[in-house]
């Protein structure tokens, strides 16, 4: 399986791509569209756009990992986010790939052990995982991270796909997300990367 993991933003979107061999983590590529923050919002989209699909044809992944927009504190900037994020889903959907998508505590507990881990200690761990002494941009270590994840909770994707699912709906309800929730997933995670140990 060869994933993309993609960290959608406005002005920068981190995109990585990272196949497995068995229990082994291979990192084939990694890099950030950076678009300019002055031009129009729909400049930019159109430019992450093409950027994904250049990408998509160049590696050719078999699926496609986003980050999730779980909850956020400031709606506006989470608003434009969610263009972002489109457009991802879009040049995706596009080339025939699937798309799922995690929370960042999530991707972060899956890659560190600790869903509070900062960015530089989750990219540590990215370049741990893959071998990689030299590290990209913090965007695509995000991205490296969720296509990470993905491929941890592809060895067993029902109970990954039901733990979410719960944790996405107690957060609607709440509008926050539910610790022990959230929790489970990531144990669910963890058991996953024990097992191919």
């Amino acid at each position: 399986m060869r994933v993309l993991g993609i960290d959608p933003g406005t002005v920068r979107t981190g995109w990585g791509i990272v196949e497995s061999d068995g229990p082994r983590l291979r990192g084939v590529a990694a890099g950030v569209i950076v678009v300019r923050d002055s031009d129009a919002l729909e400049l930019r989209l159109a430019a992450i756009f093409e950027g994904l699909t250049a990408i998509i044809a160049t590696h050719e992944p078999t699926t496609c990992a986003v980050e999730d927009i779980f909850f956020a504190k400031y709606p506006a900037a989470a608003m434009k986010l969610g263009h972002a994020r489109g457009v991802a889903l879009v040049a995706a959907a596009r080339a025939g790939l699937s798309v799922s998508a995690y929370p960042p505590a999530l991707v972060k507990r899956a890659v560190s052990g600790k869903g509070s881990a900062e960015k530089q200690q989750v990219a540590r761990m990215v370049g741990a995982m893959l071998g990689w002494l030299e590290l990209p941009a913090i965007d695509a270590t995000d991205a490296l991270a969720v296509a990470i994840t993905h491929l941890s909770a592809a060895r067993m994707p029902l109970q990954v796909t039901a733990t979410l699912a719960r944790a996405r709906m107690s957060a609607s309800r709440k509008n926050a997300p539910l610790p022990d929730a959230r929790a489970s997933a990531r144990n669910t995670l963890d058991d996953a990367r024990k097992r191919s140990r």
